[in-house]
């Protein structure tokens, strides 16, 4: 293979940096992220062979949605790293409407199309009270 995703992490100014599980019982788990956080992905990663035209691609959907599509080209490689990069930051949907539960796959391919990495995950959108505080349903996991 000529990446190998090492490690992904979600990066916030309000909630902080935490590491997503790729695999193993912690990777079905979902997050919990009050409804207007402003993300970003933070991707660590090892080249095999040199790689031009790398991107990384997300597509979150939710039932009742339009799914949301991203790509960002994080460039040409040489084997080796590991190469830590931080994506662009997006701001998390706004209103009670859109809490809930999305599907995030994340995909690594180069400029012939291949897929080098992909890696699938689910975060619930919370509604955030007056306070600011996040209302957190019972029986979840929280993000910090």
């Amino acid at each position: 293979m000529r990446v190998e995703l090492m490690e992904l992490a979600l990066v916030s100014d309000t909630l902080g940096t935490f590491t997503v599980p790729l695999d193993g019982p912690g990777a079905a788990v979902p997050y919990e992220l009050p409804e207007g956080t402003v993300v970003s992905i933070a991707l660590t990663f090892r080249i095999g062979a040199d790689t031009d035209g790398l991107v990384f691609e997300t597509l979150r959907t939710r039932e009742g949605e339009p799914p949301v599509t991203r790509r960002t080209v994080l460039g040409s490689f040489r084997a080796g790293g590991p190469y830590e990069v931080l994506l662009p930051p997006e701001r998390l949907p706004v209103g009670r409407a859109h809490c809930g539960t999305y599907r995030l796959t994340g995909c690594m391919r180069d400029a012939a199309g291949r897929e080098h990495a992909e890696v699938k995950h689910r975060f619930t959108v919370v509604h955030r009270r007056p306070d600011g505080a996040a209302e957190i349903p019972a029986g979840t996991r929280s993000s910090g």
